[in-house]
C-alpha cells in the first residue's frame, strides 16, 4: 500500500522555523503533486501549499505566502515544507497528501488520494 510519512514537527517559539518532510514509500513521487494541509482544533482543514509533479511549480495559501516554501527531492522521494517566521496561529497538525496529476497542483483536499498520518506543529512561547 502506498504510504506517506511526515516528520519534522515540534514546538517552536514565535518567529522560529521548522522544516517538515514528507517521505513516500512503495511508490515514487515523480508523477504526483504533493500538497500540505493543516488542521487546528475546532477548525476546518486548510490547504497551505502544494508542488506540481512536472515542473515543481507551487501554490501557497495567502496565510503562509512569503513565509513558507516547498521543494521536492525526487532522488530521495521526499517533499519538504520550510516554515519560517512562524506564528501561534500556525499551530496545527500538518498533513501531506499525494495526487496523481499532470499540470499545476491545486489546494483542494478532496482531490488527493493518499495521506500521511500528520505531524504536530506548536508555535508558542
Amino acid at each position: 500500500q502506498l504510504q506517506l510519512v511526515e516528520s519534522g514537527g515540534g514546538l517552536v517559539q514565535p518567529g522560529g522555523s521548522l522544516r517538515l518532510s514528507c517521505a513516500a514509500s512503495r511508490f515514487t513521487l515523480d508523477d504526483y503533486a504533493i500538497g500540505w494541509f493543516r488542521q487546528a482544533p475546532g477548525k476546518e482543514r486548510e490547504g497551505i501549499s502544494c508542488i506540481s509533479s512536472s515542473d515543481s511549480s507551487a501554490n501557497f495559501a495567502d496565510s503562509v505566502k512569503g513565509r513558507f516554501t516547498i521543494s521536492r527531492d525526487n532522488a530521495k522521494n521526499t517533499v519538504y515544507l520550510q516554515m519560517n517566521s512562524l506564528k501561534p496561529e500556525d499551530t496545527a497538525v500538518y498533513y501531506c497528501a499525494a495526487e496523481r496529476r499532470i499540470g499545476l497542483c491545486v489546494l483542494k483536499g478532496y482531490l488527493y488520494d493518499y495521506w500521511g498520518q500528520g505531524t504536530q506543529v506548536t508555535v508558542s512561547s
